[in-house]
């Protein structure tokens, strides 16, 4: 059971980094071309700057559960690393309700906000829901949710950080 859970985290995981790879491919080739009508073609698109928004924040909530996942988050180390045995184990089961907390709000209030902006249109695209720019909050909160339950199924709570061969430096 706890080997097809980390399966599908792990399937979701890529899904994760290729909409945030995808949005980020977008942003780079859409801002460029509002530059380029701007200031070439002297007459400025208007889509590309609220499209790159919404883009990044999409990029935003995907790549904060992959870098939760991955443990690339901003995190403090010092107490864990200094503890052993159950207080360590209790700091790091402390750590990851709060994480659990915190995303199962953002899930729950991001769905009502969702809910709230849904038949509002965004004014430069009148076709697309507000509430599309507000849907990576609560879909963001409950993949972290998941990526929190994986890493307490698991244990792996506090993992030390793998020592990578240092670079070749060059004297020349």
């Amino acid at each position: 059971m706890l080997a097809r859970y980390v399966g599908a985290m792990d399937a979701l995981h890529r899904l994760c980094m290729f909409v945030a790879g995808v949005c980020l491919v977008v942003i780079t080739l859409i801002i460029p071309w509002g530059v380029f009508t701007r200031y070439v073609l002297n007459y400025g698109s208007a889509w590309p700057e609220p499209l790159a928004v919404l883009l990044m924040i999409w990029f935003s909530f995907t790549a904060a559960a992959l870098c939760y996942r991955e443990r690339l988050h901003i995190s403090v180390q010092i107490l864990p690393m200094a503890l052993q045995g159950l207080p360590r184990l209790l700091v790091g089961w402390a750590v990851e309700f709060a994480m659990a907390g915190m995303n199962l709000f953002m899930l729950v209030w991001g769905v009502r906000l969702v809910h709230t902006t849904w038949f509002q249109s965004i004014s430069d695209f009148p076709a697309v829901s507000v509430g599309i720019s507000y849907l990576p909050v609560p879909i963001g909160g409950a993949i972290t949710v998941l990526f929190v339950i994986e890493r307490l199924w698991t244990g792996r709570l506090f993992e030390e950080p793998v020592d990578d061969e240092p670079a070749p430096v060059s004297v020349d």
